[in-house]
């Protein structure tokens, strides 16, 4: 099938701290809307199918919950497919967004999906009902090609978004298409969380996902096309990414991803939007992509002595490190229980700094969540204290074998190169209640692969 997904520049409120009418609210967000509306109609002439639009790219971010509430339209929650917007707007008051959404897949007969605020009225009776008597959601819409309202869901994990209410149980959304079958729809922050994310994919055995975020980059394990590669690998699934697109925030990288194949877009240096249109398989059956073929070893017994650890910080994390030393190596390095290995040789050699990384722990800065890791990263400089920095160039191709012996199933295969580009692996699985990655010769040189582990039991 043919999909969109577009990287938008938002255009936000200069004061979103300031109380506004409704009106000016409105008038705001049409200028965001016309630019969907060129979009989609540009996708449409393309051949898409459907199009997906980042979070927060119609009102903006930075409100308060007061200041927000004159950006946010009623949407009833539901997954009827009953209600079309567009050819019944008088059904509901305060639907102007949702209305506007819905005429543009109609008028352009193709499956849309946006991100936007919406209010529930709440009765005092209810425990959870905030003091001001209304639920405000972050949350996206789908649209079928006739302009129906097939599926919303509510965002879940926020990211310090105090404008916003968490909803009392997590939305499994889904909707049905006629060219690929059911897709699932999460936000942002969701795809490092067991609920809604691995619930919905698993309980419902879904293939396609739409993802509308905000993302700040994060190098070198976080960055938003690596983890969202890394997420269509691990769960078989294809990924359609829509980013919001303000490099001064740090926010870029969109992209239509299968699990051996991605379109991306990243882009740090200049403004403006992009649209993304790729052809892309179905995926129906339970194929393995490379999970279950496991060839190459993995020794237990190391020969050589590892040089010497060091200490580093890592994305606000401590990780053990320990140097690549030489064109050729084996090297071990351990924390708690989790023990990496790499086996490595420099195909083109540089004198460059790179450092096989370890952490087995609770992440706490910016949200909390267990992870387990091993990376391999290139450092900042030559120093071992610049080791765990953000670094976007890289000459030394490697090959490598990479793996340890993770106490969770749920590994992101991490495989970044120079200028933020992807790479795919040759081999990775499991063998021996080991988890590993391999390559001979990455594209570019090499930023980072990793195994980067989530054990949501530990949360």
């Amino acid at each position: 099938y043919v999909a969109a997904v577009y990287e938008h520049e938002s255009i936000p409120s200069p004061t979103p701290a300031a109380l506004v009418e409704r009106r000016s609210a409105l008038e705001l967000m049409g200028r965001n809307l016309d630019i969907y509306e060129q979009q989609v109609l540009a996708a449409a002439r393309q051949g898409a199918q459907i199009i997906v639009f980042p979070e927060d790219g119609i009102h903006g971010f930075n409100f308060t919950r007061s200041s927000i509430y004159p950006y946010l339209d009623f949407v009833p929650h539901s997954h009827s497919g009953k209600w079309n917007p567009c050819r019944e707007p008088y059904l509901y008051n305060d639907t102007e967004v949702i209305q506007r959404l819905s005429c543009m897949a109609l008028k352009n007969k193709i499956f849309l999906v946006a991100n936007l605020g919406s209010k529930q009225p709440c009765e005092r009776s209810d425990p959870r009902c905030p003091a001001d008597g209304r639920y405000q959601f972050n949350t996206n819409v789908a649209f079928a090609a006739d302009g129906a309202l097939l599926a919303t869901y509510r965002k879940h994990n926020l990211y310090f978004e105090y404008a916003f209410d968490t909803p009392a149980e997590p939305d499994y959304a889904f909707f049905d298409t006629p060219f690929a079958g059911k897709f699932g729809m999460f936000t942002c922050f969701d795809i490092l969380f067991f609920e809604p994310a691995v619930s919905l994919i698993r309980q419902y055995n879904l293939k396609q996902i739409v993802y509308p975020t905000a993302w700040m980059n994060q190098l070198p394990l976080l960055s938003a096309v690596e983890f969202q590669q890394a997420f269509a690998t691990a769960f078989n699934v294809n990924i359609l990414a829509a980013n919001i697109h303000h490099p001064t925030l740090g926010m870029t990288g969109s992209g239509i991803y299968t699990p051996v194949k991605s379109f991306i877009y990243h882009n740090m240096e200049s403004y403006g939007g992009k649209l993304i249109v790729a052809e892309i398989p179905v995926i129906t059956a339970d194929y393995k992509t490379n999970l279950e073929k496991a060839p190459g070893r993995v020794s237990e017994k190391r020969k050589e002595q590892s040089p010497p650890s060091f200490y580093a910080e890592m994305m606000y994390d401590n990780y053990t490190f320990v140097p690549l030393w030489g064109e050729k190596g084996e090297l071990q390095v351990c924390a708690n229980s989790l023990c990496c290995y790499l086996d490595y040789r420099r195909a083109v050699v540089t004198d460059e700094l790179y450092a096989l990384g370890v952490f087995d722990g609770l992440h706490t800065v910016h949200g909390t969540y267990y992870v387990q890791a091993c990376a391999l990263v290139k450092c900042g400089g030559l120093s071992f204290s610049t080791c765990g920095q953000e670094v976007t160039d890289a000459t030394a191709l490697i090959d490598f074998q990479l793996w340890g012996n993770m106490s969770t199933p749920y590994i992101f295969p991490l495989l970044l190169t120079s200028g933020i580009t992807l790479d795919f692996a040759d081999h990775m699985g499991w063998k021996n209640n080991h988890y590993f990655l391999s390559k001979n010769r990455t594209s570019a040189g090499l930023l980072t692969a990793a195994l980067y582990g989530r054990w949501y039991e530990k949360d």
